[in-house]
């Protein structure tokens, strides 16, 4: 009976991949070669989306099927996973990444050797309040701090200017010396409207490491945020798609009752993070054309938006 189930299994995640779908209606396009036997993808997928569990166990099927935590987090190593946590809001408003996957990926990175593991934000205060409450309304200061992570408030924040090669628009950065001196960086976004750039995800999710980031929105957001990877793109990007924020994003209304958000119950994770900011925009329904930091940093070579040419492993819980 359990060899039947698997094998059903497998047919339909080799007709999901072979119709561009995951089970449930998201489009991803990827390739039937990648059909998985045993549970196993053929070779390390360029990316991998899970859908229908809970954010802890897609997270583990996840990076099972990336080749294990021990891919990117070597034993004695320094991690800096980067939720947002950008507004003070309950984690059902969608706005914040949700707080037990940011628990799983900091005890990941323990089993995997890391010696310490950080995690913080660089909250925009004027419009998200005080930070500290940021951190305790998402639920992520609790939730690192049982996972055993060290937990950086913003006063404790010291930066250091960078140059950023090939940036047309943005040329220097302000970024946070835990960033430039970490061994790993894990950047964990949460798939949201954006009012100014339609959509958040992970490239988005990296102007909370740029103290001058408001310097953004008055030379070109979408240019910036493209340009700022060509300095520095995370070793690991996962998408969390949980709970999507639909509308009113990316801060989302302080009373979740009011909040326009879908279940999506997915998760993607990737080392190329136009790819996995190409096949999020896909789950909220947006075509990554017209998101303008995903075509630019396509242009400029930082990844991959041609979802066809990739890898892409799939697996429906």
């Amino acid at each position: 009976m359990e060899d039947t189930r698997k094998y059903n299994r497998r047919e339909v995640i080799q007709k999901g991949l072979t119709l561009g779908l995951i089970a449930g209606g998201t489009v991803i396009f990827g390739k039937p070669d990648l059909l998985m036997a045993k549970g196993k993808p053929a070779g390390i997928p360029d990316m991998v989306a899970v859908k229908n569990g809970e954010p802890d166990v897609m997270f583990r099927k996840a990076i099972e099927l990336m080749g294990g935590m021990d891919r990117f987090v070597k034993k004695g190593q320094t991690v800096v996973v980067k939720p947002n946590i950008g507004f003070p809001r309950l984690p059902e408003v969608g706005a914040t990444t949700n707080p037990l996957l940011v628990k799983t990926i900091i005890e990941s990175c323990y089993t995997a050797g890391a010696k310490r593991v950080y995690v913080f934000d660089n909250v925009v205060t004027a419009t998200s309040g005080n930070a500290r409450n940021c951190y305790k309304l998402s639920g992520i200061e609790e939730a690192a701090k049982a996972a055993r992570a060290i937990v950086v408030p913003m006063d404790d924040f010291s930066y250091r200017e960078v140059k950023i090669p090939g940036g047309k628009q943005l040329k220097t950065a302000d970024v946070p010396s835990l960033i430039l001196d970490c061994d790993v960086f894990i950047n964990v976004p949460i798939l949201k409207h954006h009012s100014s750039t339609h959509l958040s995800i992970a490239m988005k999710n990296l102007m909370g490491i740029v103290k001058n980031r408001m310097e953004y929105h008055l030379t070109g957001l979408d240019q910036c945020i493209a340009d700022f990877c060509l300095y520095r793109k995370p070793d690991l990007n996962i998408v969390d798609a949980y709970r999507v924020l639909m509308s009113r994003g990316p801060s989302g209304p302080s009373n979740p009752q009011f909040a326009n958000v879908q279940m999506k119950k997915t998760l993607l994770m990737s080392k190329d993070i136009v790819a996995v900011d190409t096949a999020a925009a896909k789950i909220f329904g947006k075509d990554p054309e017209s998101i303008g930091y995903i075509k630019i940093a396509h242009a400029q070579r930082t990844g991959n938006m041609n979802l066809k040419e990739l890898k892409i492993a799939t697996y429906a819980m």
